[in-house]
């Protein structure tokens, strides 16, 4: 079986390889015809940015996308220079209708946005034209691979009952070389997804028959990272299945989040454009979907008649309703640990770090401020869209809307939602972005925290202080703690994943759901430092 394992790491390893590589492989160079279809389909007034194009994309040369790419960027911004420079010029003479008139042929869109689109269109090789041949040799040989190394801990695992041998003195699972290595890929990665797509488009080339035969359309790099998404899922739920394949809750649990984000997040929405409808994921509730109430969408949803007005009901009483009443009678889990598409990642792909998320009084007071900070940026935002919806100005107070959403859109739905929240999974555990960035942790934490029948009780006479319900405590509560006092564990921080309960080995932690009253129950501790020790203890009888 260790030979098996040891195949596996191989073949996961080259197919890795392969992939990373392939963006590296083709060349890209476009005819006449392709270019004047693309001036065509985007409307481009410009004859600049033609000309520009011209001279640098249409080639007999085989650039890389490199190459490519900073040419297509040079040609982006020196077009928008020249117009730039000539509505400079006619604000000093004053000449307003010519000003204005320059505007309309400036580009509009990021520079490597609008790179990725022609790259699509001027890309050539292995991967743009052998593409279940280059498919198989990364995600298919990832995938064998991976399984090979996952399944055979069926039998290495030996007896019953969840294993972490040696977990904090693996180099791969306490910030050694190996987590050193794969916090860099992962958040080169998601810089590389969100902000230089075109550089990855021979990633995106290879699920090009996927999306056409799903959405009817081909890929961008959106249904790249949902399929990349989806499978990582897949494969390390099979690790979830091995490793508490004893404990039902766990593979419930599971199951329930794969389901979720392969149905809901992936498969329906794609589905639902190839009818030409609005893509929407059905369980994504505001405001973790901050930009559901934007002009834009709400401008798509209203003109997609009937059923982009459902989309919107069902919104605001997924939000209002829905939401609520879940959290009231079943805890945040619900949501965050059994229907979540970013708890399903956290828990699947982040499963082997969870240990290493920080337990410390400093973390807990972080973590409140900055989410807490997140929910009212949002809320705040919102209400500026809904305000500038409604009465058709662009500003509220003299702060435009269209910047607030731009902030936030980089900085949190980019930067804290994708580098930092997946990216440091291998250095500061599986929840960073559930349980410092997520706005919609936060809303549903005060629910849970208030209004819930949902706690986790403890037995603190069957407690022996191991530690382990603490150590691996994703979201860093000190559960030790509670259950050495027999308190039941209220936080609105937590989201009900079960694991405490799954390693206590005593039996001490139970996830329950009943009445409200008695479900916060703090007890006093006596220090046998404290002088008015005895005097307290006589004041108790």
């Amino acid at each position: 079986m260790k030979v098996i394992k040891q195949t596996g790491l191989i073949i996961f390893l080259l197919g890795l390889t392969i992939f990373v590589g392939t963006i590296f492989t083709g060349s890209f160079n476009l005819n006449q015809l392709d270019l004047d279809t693309f001036i065509k389909e985007k409307n481009y007034k410009s004859v600049v940015i033609k000309s520009n194009l011209e001279k640098a994309i249409v080639t007999s040369e085989d650039l890389n996308i490199f190459q490519f790419s900073k040419r297509v960027i040079k040609a982006y911004e020196s077009s928008n220079l020249y117009y730039d420079n000539l509505i400079q010029k006619y604000n000093k003479e004053k000449k307003w209708k010519e000003k204005g008139k320059q505007y309309q042929y400036r580009i509009g869109g990021k520079p490597h946005s609008l790179s990725f689109i022609l790259a699509k269109k001027a890309g050539k090789g292995w991967a743009a034209e052998k593409t279940t041949l280059m498919w198989f040799l990364t995600f298919g040989l990832g995938i064998i691979g991976a399984l090979l190394f996952i399944v055979p801990d069926v039998v290495l695992l030996g007896k019953p009952g969840i294993k972490n041998n040696g977990i904090f003195l693996d180099a791969a699972t306490n910030r050694g070389w190996i987590g050193w290595f794969a916090f860099v890929f992962l958040v080169t990665f998601y810089i590389l997804l969100y902000f230089y797509p075109d550089l990855i488009v021979n990633w995106v080339f290879l699920v090009d028959p996927i999306s056409a035969s799903i959405s009817g359309n081909p890929a961008s790099q959106w249904f790249l990272y949902g399929f990349l998404y989806c499978t990582v899922m897949t494969v390390m739920a099979v690790r979830m299945y091995v490793k508490y394949r004893d404990n039902k809750y766990q593979i419930l649990r599971t199951t329930s989040v794969l389901f979720f984000q392969i149905v809901f997040a992936f498969l329906i929405p794609e589905i639902l454009v190839r009818f030409e409808k609005p893509w929407y994921d059905f369980k994504n509730a505001f405001p973790l979907d901050y930009d559901f109430f934007f002009r834009w969408n709400l401008d798509e949803l209203l003109s997609s008649g009937g059923f982009g007005l459902f989309i919107l009901v069902w919104g605001v009483v997924l939000t209002v309703v829905v939401v609520p009443v879940m959290v009231y009678f079943f805890g945040k889990r619900w949501y965050c640990s059994w229907v979540c598409g970013c708890g399903g990642l956290a828990e699947t792909l982040g499963d082997p770090y969870r240990q290493l998320s920080s337990k410390t009084l400093l973390s807990w007071k972080f973590e409140r401020i900055i989410i807490h900070s997140v929910l009212i940026f949002v809320l705040v935002m919102t209400g500026f869209a809904l305000y500038t919806f409604f009465s058709g100005a662009n500003q509220v107070i003299g702060i435009k809307t269209q910047t607030i959403q731009d902030i936030y859109g980089f900085l949190i739905g980019s930067i804290f939602a994708g580098v930092i929240g997946t990216g440091f999974y291998p250095i500061f555990g599986n929840r960073v972005w559930c349980r410092f960035g997520c706005p919609l942790a936060a809303y549903l934490g005060f629910i849970q925290r208030f209004k819930s029948k949902f706690r986790i009780t403890t037995n603190g006479g069957q407690c022996i202080s191991c530690g382990n319900c603490s150590t691996y405590c994703e979201q860093g509560i000190d559960v030790r703690a509670y259950a050495q006092k027999g308190e039941n564990i209220v936080r609105s921080s937590c989201v009900g994943c079960g694991v405490c309960s799954a390693v206590c080995p005593r039996g001490v932690l139970k996830l329950e759901n009943g009445p409200e009253d008695g479900r916060i129950n703090p007890t006093e501790i006596l220090l046998g430092n404290d002088v008015d020790l005895m005097n307290f203890v006589n004041q108790k009888q």
